[in-house]
């Protein structure tokens, strides 16, 4: 489905990054693994290889912005253009606080962190895309972007502020061939980040982690959580030509905890 498409993932060295990393080489694509430590990197990119698939681990701070613009410069060096962009970075959200106990840096740093990167990294993919005719721009994002949930600190403003910017550069890119989507899910409980972070959340409730599981699961129609091999799914289909007519979309990857 991405034979050939040469696909750049900021924080491929996490959970859902190397989930999606995995996914887009499964399928054809040159997979070039952006992140802050090099290390972790490599180490997704080995995998990779040892399945058969490309990869090339090349670090960046996808915060900064010229770091970011010699990067893109550096890929397309490498291997000619860019297809496909997706940032999958920490926004570093502190959550479990209630707002009004909250400071001010707290909130706002998830916020700051998601809008700074994903402008900086889907400017730049956009700006490569152009002359090559177009390309794929994808975020993801948490269901608290739209219905929102307590003790979620910034996190949830972060999202929808993720979502919107998708939106805008989907209307000002389309006529350049260059789509932009985004998934909102409800969470991979099979990745580690998430998994500490729900024990975080039972523990401040005083129930049991299965407890608290149980309940995420009741909410969704489906009676479960998405796992992180359906996000890279996910990823592969918006990124590929069967989705040539999507874009500014909001995939939902909820099980149904969400309704649109």
């Amino acid at each position: 489905m991405l034979d050939g498409k040469v696909a750049v993932i900021y924080g491929a060295g996490g959970a859902v990054g190397s989930a999606v990393a995995e996914a887009f080489a499964r399928h054809g694509a040159v997979v070039v693994l952006a992140g802050r430590t090099a290390a972790r990197l490599e180490s997704v990119a080995e995998r990779i290889r040892a399945s058969g698939g490309r990869a090339e681990a090349m670090p960046v701070d996808a915060l900064d912005a010229d770091a970011v613009e010699q990067h893109m410069a550096a890929i397309v060096a490498r291997c000619g253009r860019v297809d496909i962009s997706f940032n999958l970075i920490d926004v570093g959200d502190i959550q479990g606080t209630p707002l009004v106990d909250m400071a001010a840096d707290d909130f706002t740093q998830p916020v700051n962190r998601a809008v700074r990167t994903h402008f900086l990294t889907a400017t730049a993919a956009a700006r490569q895309m152009k002359g090559t005719g177009g390309g794929v721009i994808l975020a993801l994002t948490a269901q608290c972007g739209r219905n929102p949930a307590p003790l979620t600190g910034g996190f949830g403003v972060a999202c929808a502020a993720i979502e919107g910017l998708c939106r805008q550069l989907a209307a000002e890119l389309g006529r350049d061939g260059i789509r932009v989507a985004c998934i909102r899910s409800s969470g991979s409980v099979d990745a580690p980040g998430l998994s500490d972070l729900f024990d975080e959340h039972a523990a401040k409730e005083g129930i049991t982690r299965e407890e608290l599981d149980a309940r995420y699961a009741a909410t969704t129609m489906l009676g479960r959580l998405p796992r992180l091999a359906e996000v890279g799914n996910a990823a592969v289909l918006l990124a590929s030509d069967y989705a040539r007519s999507v874009t500014a979309e909001i995939f939902n990857l909820t099980a149904g905890q969400l309704v649109d």
